[in-house]
């Protein structure tokens, strides 16, 4: 085991942080600069709205708590965002056959294709980037990305 405080498969905690602070901040500018589909670029979305939609596309229509839920947010902001993108008609409101208190929400077939064609980049950069992990090398990765966020949150006192 090496004495000066390095993994020499890797490098030292210090230097990863190095590495992290100043790739991050081209790693979100680059997201920043993606852009919304020119089918949808009339309805205002921002990268919230994203995580909501990927939510539905990957998994399917779904309750409004559930959403919330996966969102980490509370069912009434979640319901206020799936008002705004129903409204503008990206996402399908529709009662629960089972429980009409219920409201399921799906992506609307009208903007399923410039939705997926949004999210399509990302997907496919994360796939070639995870690609070569092995499944505990990916399931660290995601797990420090979690802590990274918790972290973040827990600085700016959320």
């Amino acid at each position: 085991m090496p004495t000066d405080g390095r993994d020499h498969a890797g490098p030292s905690v210090d230097e990863g942080v190095r590495t992290l602070l100043l790739l991050m901040p081209r790693v979100v500018g680059r997201i920043k600069r993606s852009r919304v589909p020119r089918e949808l670029q009339s309805l205002s979305l921002a990268p919230r709205h994203l995580s909501l939609l990927a939510y539905l596309l990957f998994d399917g229509p779904m309750s409004v708590n559930e959403l919330a839920d996966r969102l980490e947010i509370v069912p009434a902001t979640a319901s206020l965002m799936i008002g705004d993108l129903s409204r503008q008609g990206v996402i399908d409101r529709r009662e629960d056959e089972a429980d009409r208190r219920r409201t399921i929400v799906s992506v609307a077939d009208d903007h399923r294709t410039a939705v997926e064609g949004w999210l399509a980049k990302g997907a496919e950069a994360w796939k070639k980037a995870l690609q070569p992990l092995t499944p505990a090398q990916r399931r660290t990765f995601i797990d420090t990305l979690h802590v990274y966020e918790r972290e973040l949150n827990a600085a700016d006192g959320g």
